[in-house]
């Protein structure tokens, strides 16, 4: 490429080239346009731009449209013509792409556990209203002090029971649980089973670590997220994206301002996040937002209109692609003036006339410069992009999984001693075993296996490690469960003086902790 940069990933030109700085890229961003104005090539060539640039990507694929980046793409005239015009020489290319699906159909599976799920995003997702959310916050509440592991959806459901069958005890201690509140929160589980929920939640979990991978020629991989069937759950949708940008928020160490992200998040159809959202949660989206770029993430927002984005998260997004937008309406006209005015106006261009002007694969660009100034607002061409244009087709998705770093490690479901385990050992009342459907084999059952795992359950909360996902505390947790299988009990009390760092051991049971955003929450 003769406008090629080390540093800088070209997006397209105007009457200059169109650079984003790899060093400022994550200081965040916004692709927004009409349906049909050419969001997603513009998507897809920043993607490619950081993945040549040894950047891993992580997109949702709303369409299918984005898959065609595993495969390589085609000298087409329009694209050579394209190319010509900015000034570089078009090469077919491909990239190391991993493909995930929440239902396991088009790619690895993924999962999370319902603790680090946590209640606010449990809440919005179930669409319960704040009496409901009170009574799932006590339940976590009482999960935590009984030293209870919540990992799918039916150690929710038998963690509720239990709530309900000790409802009179626990409203002295936390004020009303009503049990019509609980049985109201049952069926909205078997409604979020029914989207596909109980197939995202359990073990094994994604591993943060898992979409920070470069190939062998130093590209990054780009993690395409199949979203064209998990659309049809918005909340679920926005739950998990949410869930995922706030785990990398609390693993990821803090980086300041490195010479090219760790990772870039591109958050397509983002008026999903926002939609409905109580303002407390906003609050926290704008606070992960604002925060997370200091951890080497840049967090991209796709959408139609910028006013779907609160201005409290705009503000954040220094790099901007605007793509043509309409003015039929009067809301419509109410974008174009907000989107004009939130350009470095260039005195060679009307911007509220040239967004309603542009044609497919135009757009108006601003990235920060340098010096971190945004830089004059460019009427540009799109770069075309190397890689194949539209989906996948089955061969090129085939050779990607067969070829993934991640083959076979999260294909087969995990179920470990958990909440609904270690209440139905206990006898915990029949509402745990009326809870949730019963579970074959010795998964829970009795015996001495089940008795001794469910004792260490109901001691330290857990059975099987799961890697460095979690709090100090709930890794405390793990590691603790583990010691005691392999080690005299004696043994138990230096180990746990090694982890905590003189920590008193009473902080262990109340530190199984909802993930990041629920450590966010306690900020």
């Amino acid at each position: 490429m003769e406008l090629g940069r080390d540093d800088a990933i070209l997006v397209g030109r105007g009457e200059a080239p169109c650079y984003l700085e790899l060093k400022l890229a994550n200081r965040h961003g916004l692709v927004a346009g009409a349906t049909g104005t050419g969001k997603t090539v513009t998507l897809q060539v920043l993607a490619e731009g950081f993945s040549r640039a040894g950047v891993p990507v992580f997109a949702a694929d709303v369409k299918g449209d984005l898959s065609g980046i595993a495969a390589p793409g085609e000298a087409r005239d329009a694209f050579l013509a394209r190319a010509k015009t900015i000034g570089v020489s078009y090469e077919p290319d491909r990239f190391p792409t991993v493909f995930w699906d929440l239902f396991g159909e088009a790619g690895h599976p993924v999962r999370a556990t319902v603790s680090e799920m946590g209640p606010l995003l449990l809440s919005r997702m179930m669409d319960l209203n704040e009496v409901q959310e009170g009574v799932l916050n006590i339940a976590f509440r009482v999960a935590d002090e009984e030293g209870l592991l919540l990992m799918d959806l039916k150690d929710l459901r038998a963690i509720l029971a239990y709530v309900a069958e000790h409802a009179g005890e626990l409203t002295v201690r936390y004020g009303n649980v009503s049990k019509a509140s609980v049985g109201a929160i049952q069926r909205q589980i078997l409604v979020l089973e029914a989207q596909g929920g109980d197939r995202f939640f359990g073990e094994p979990a994604l591993a943060i670590r898992d979409l920070l991978r470069t190939d062998r020629d130093g590209r990054g991989y780009v993690n395409l997220l199949a979203a064209d069937r998990l659309m049809a759950t918005p909340r679920l949708y926005a739950a998990f994206l949410l869930w995922l940008l706030s785990e990398l928020f609390e693993e990821l160490p803090e980086a300041g301002d490195p010479e090219r992200p760790k990772l870039v998040f591109f958050f397509d159809e983002a008026h999903l996040l926002f939609a409905d959202a109580p303002r407390h949660l906003q609050d926290k989206i704008e606070q992960v937002v604002r925060l997370i770029r200091s951890k080497g993430v840049g967090v991209y927002f796709v959408t139609q209109n910028p006013l779907d984005v609160p201005d409290r998260v705009l503000g954040q997004l220094g790099n901007r692609v605007q793509h043509a937008l309409r003015a039929f309406t009067p809301r419509d006209q109410k974008a174009v003036k907000a989107a004009a005015e939130t350009f470095r106006p260039n005195p060679k261009l009307d911007t509220g006339q040239a967004i309603t002007e542009l044609g497919i694969g135009e757009a108006l660009v601003s990235f920060l410069e340098p010096g971190g100034t945004p830089a004059i607002v460019d009427r540009a061409l799109i770069c075309p992009p190397a890689a194949h244009l539209g989906p996948a087709g089955p061969e090129a998705r085939s050779a990607a999984m067969a070829a993934s770093p991640v083959k076979g490690k999260y294909d087969t479901a995990l179920d470990a001693e958990s909440a609904y385990e270690v209440l139905l050992a206990r006898g915990a009342g029949r509402g745990a075993a009326q809870g949730a459907p019963a579970e074959g084999g010795a998964q829970g059952g009795p015996g001495l296996l089940g008795g001794i795992a469910a004792t260490l359950g109901g001691i330290f909360g857990t059975s099987r490690p799961r890697g460095q996902r979690l709090s100090t505390g709930q890794r405390v947790a793990r590691e603790v469960t583990r010691t005691v299988t392999n080690r005299v009990a004696g043994q138990i009390a230096a180990d746990l003086g090694k982890s905590i760092g003189g920590r008193t051991g009473s902080m262990i049971g109340r530190a199984i902790v909802r993930g990041a955003l629920g450590g966010i929450l306690r900020r």
